[in-house]
């Protein structure tokens, strides 16, 4: 993670979180956690429920302990990665880890939220307090909405009109560069070849939203490779 970006002055408000904006009762979290404001936050800004305990060893679960998704991470301060993110996303470092988490300790009967939030600081290095089962549920429903509501965004736009051909496949290319470091920074090996690969995948079905959405406005589309003119099918 680059070390160029300077302390986050996130606000509740302006996460978008859900639960900025609902009391404790209506969040599920307790009346001492915060939402994920880090102006008001203790450490990581995580609407937690208390600090990292001294004993590391003794109760941590063997997966816990085997687990290294984020050990490229080790001496990274929450409100750096928070920044980071806030630049280049809509969603929070809290958001980013958690997800993360409820996606590798999912089981057949549902996800382990009690393991993720009682381990957090040793499953992640920048957070630094546990959270509530309910906390890490309230995290993972606020990425997942984050998440919708940048598809409908981005494919609105893709689907518009506002963008030639050539525009959505440079905004596709940076688009992936994030995303693949963030994987990349989780500890997927990503291989030149497969990149490519998904990046020609990418740009293919792009070209098959926008001429899609020309047939539903009504409108040609002249491709920009082979000067084929896509003119609506009608109905």
């Amino acid at each position: 993670m680059s070390d160029d970006t300077g302390p986050a002055a996130d606000s509740a408000d302006e996460t978008g979180d859900p639960a900025a904006d609902r009391s404790p009762s209506e969040t599920g979290e307790p009346a001492g956690g915060e939402s994920d404001g880090e102006a008001d936050a203790p450490g990581d800004g995580s609407g937690a429920t208390g600090g990292k305990s001294d004993d590391t060893d003794g109760d941590v679960p063997r997966d816990v302990r085997k687990y290294e998704r984020f050990k490229k991470m080790d001496g990274a301060r929450y409100e750096r990665v928070n920044e980071f993110l806030r630049d280049r996303t809509y969603i929070t470092a809290r958001e980013w880890a958690i997800a993360r988490l409820c996606a590798d300790f999912r089981t057949e009967t549902g996800v382990e939220m009690t393991k993720i939030g009682e381990n957090l600081p040793e499953l992640v290095p920048f957070m630094t307090d546990t959270y509530t089962p309910q906390a890490v549920n309230q995290a993972r429903y606020s990425f997942e909405e984050k998440v919708t509501k940048a598809g409908a965004t981005f494919l609105y736009g893709a689907m518009s009109g506002f963008f030639t051909a050539e525009d959505l496949d440079e905004m596709m290319y940076e688009v992936t560069e994030v995303a693949k470091f963030l994987l990349e920074v989780e500890g997927v090996d990503l291989a030149v070849a497969d990149e490519l690969e998904a990046e020609d995948r990418i740009s293919e079905v792009m070209r098959d939203v926008r001429a899609s959405s020309a047939d539903l406005r009504g409108e040609e589309v002249r491709c920009p490779e082979c000067g084929h003119v896509h003119e609506p099918t009608g109905e």
